[in-house]
């Protein structure tokens, strides 16, 4: 049996209640990152720019100031704080954000009586996360559940997110990983250990179509994904698919080329198209696709698809 010496359990202790990363929402309760119910840490930062993207808040690794409209009360309580005047109050126009001037310092979300500023992302050591997560720890043993790091991608805070996952297992929780695969392998490597599902997402098969709709090209992401199957690593391949833009027959048919060979898979999950990341772009003042906006499938769209990918020998595990 191993033997740790106590003053190096200390250390160890201490190493992982010092190690913070930037982290923009940790979701309670979530039944979509993995089996049962789960809390689904979000980490700040992604290498993609995909044209649909849900998280768009995600993106940039620094913090960002969300303003929603809908919820200011006009009190102008944000306009007494703001050094640099970002926030302007007029009678006919209401409470006028000028974004260009704000240094996202914070203060005026801290004195928002209804929540309409909220700083999205904040710096928190392991066990800071690790105390919320574990606070549901019952509904993971009777559900099957436990904690998955999302993002953005979270194998970009590397550290933060091996030491999380090592936090999990030690408390004896289930992991899961969701990663669009875009890292160096030896990322994937370090947190294998630790992790018990990876959610590996694949956003399409053309390089040409994915370097336009996502920035970056393919072959890293099909590389890293045949690769981690051949450690025997437990995967579940998400495959977001978005009305007119990678719902195509050519896309099904490689993507059941490529895993049909990969037996250890757990199988594909289809996700499709939700517009929420509208919103989240509007609040945040970031750039829009001039109109360009996907259109949210049915769900017999979602049907279709689903039976194509069957027909081609994938399982796939939508109910559907």
């Amino acid at each position: 049996m191993a033997f740790t010496h106590p003053e190096t359990a200390v250390m160890l202790r201490t190493q992982v209640s010092e190690q913070t990363g930037r982290v923009f929402d940790i979701q309670r309760f979530s039944i979509h990152d993995g089996p049962g119910i789960r809390t689904t840490v979000f980490l700040k930062g992604c290498p993609l720019r995909c044209l649909w993207c849900h998280n768009p808040e995600s993106i940039h690794p620094d913090p960002l100031l969300s303003f929603n409209l809908e919820k200011c009360i006009s009190c102008g309580s944000c306009a007494e704080v703001c050094p640099n005047k970002a926030h302007v109050m007029g009678v006919e126009r209401g409470h006028v954000f000028l974004r260009e001037r704000c240094d996202a310092i914070g203060n005026c979300a801290e004195v928002c009586p209804s929540r309409a500023l909220e700083m999205v992302g904040r710096d928190l050591t392991v066990d800071e996360v690790l105390d919320q997560a574990l606070r549901d720890q019952l509904f993971y043993e009777t559900s099957g559940g436990g904690i998955t790091l999302s993002g953005g991608e979270p194998l970009l805070q590397i550290d933060f997110a091996e030491a999380l996952l090592r936090g999990a297992k030690k408390a004896g929780v289930h992991t899961a990983v969701e990663t669009a695969g875009h890292v160096t392998f030896a990322r994937l490597a370090r947190v294998a250990p630790y992790t018990d599902l990876f959610l590996f997402d694949v956003k399409d098969t053309d390089d040409a179509q994915h370097r336009k709709n996502t920035g970056v090209p393919i072959k890293r992401i099909q590389e890293n994904l045949s690769a981690l199957h051949e450690t025997g690593a437990s995967i579940l391949v998400r495959l977001p698919i978005i009305p007119g833009l990678n719902d195509r027959q050519d896309h099904f048919e490689e993507m059941a080329r490529i895993i049909r060979p990969m037996s250890g898979l757990l199988g594909v999950e289809v996700m499709p198209y939700h517009s929420l990341g509208i919103g989240k772009r509007q609040r945040l003042g970031l750039e829009s696709n001039n109109g360009a906006d996907p259109v949210p499938p049915d769900q017999e769209t979602v049907v279709g698809w689903v039976k194509s990918l069957r027909k081609l020998g994938v399982h796939v595990i939508n109910e559907s």
